[in-house]
């Protein structure tokens, strides 16, 4: 199966970072399944979002939310739960993950036969120039563990 792992984040904008930091720990701590699928890192998708999921047949998007829980809580929305968001739900990348897919799938039928998760990891805050928050830190290793297992029961 052609999987891939895509981290999603802005470096310099404190707890934004979560998900590019989230698949570096995996791609560390589980080199051998990361072998095995496509992993790339980008800090501004936006609509770029649907060239990366060109071809693929199941995609994990990795990524800091603000979903009005707690800093550094883990959130898994499957397939089916993506599809229901709403459009305006924003992003610091430009245009959301939730509006990108649905443009995408109006324009490319064949990205709604990819299969699209995201594992979101609550953010404390998104200040220009901050380091990640102590809570999205501690979540880390608990986001790589879930990314591995999310690629698990795919393969």
């Amino acid at each position: 199966m052609n999987i891939l792992v895509l981290g999603i984040g802005q470096s310099l904008r404190g707890d934004d970072a979560a998900g590019l930091e989230a698949v570096r720990l995996w791609q560390q701590a589980h080199p051998l399944t990361a072998q095995r699928v496509q992993v790339a890192i980008s800090e501004l998708p936006g609509l770029a979002l649907l060239d990366f999921l060109s071809g693929v047949e199941a995609a994990i998007l990795v990524d800091a939310v603000m979903a009005s829980a707690a800093p550094g809580t883990l959130h898994r929305v499957g397939p089916d739960e993506l599809e229901a968001f709403s459009a305006g739900s924003g992003s610091a990348h430009g245009w959301g993950v939730a509006e990108t897919l649905q443009l995408g799938r109006s324009l490319y039928p064949s990205i709604s036969d990819c299969r699209i998760t995201l594992i979101g990891i609550e953010a404390s805050q998104m200040d220009l120039g901050a380091g990640l928050s102590d809570e999205v830190q501690a979540a880390l290793p608990g986001a790589a563990q879930m990314i591995e297992q999310e690629i698990l029961s795919l393969l």
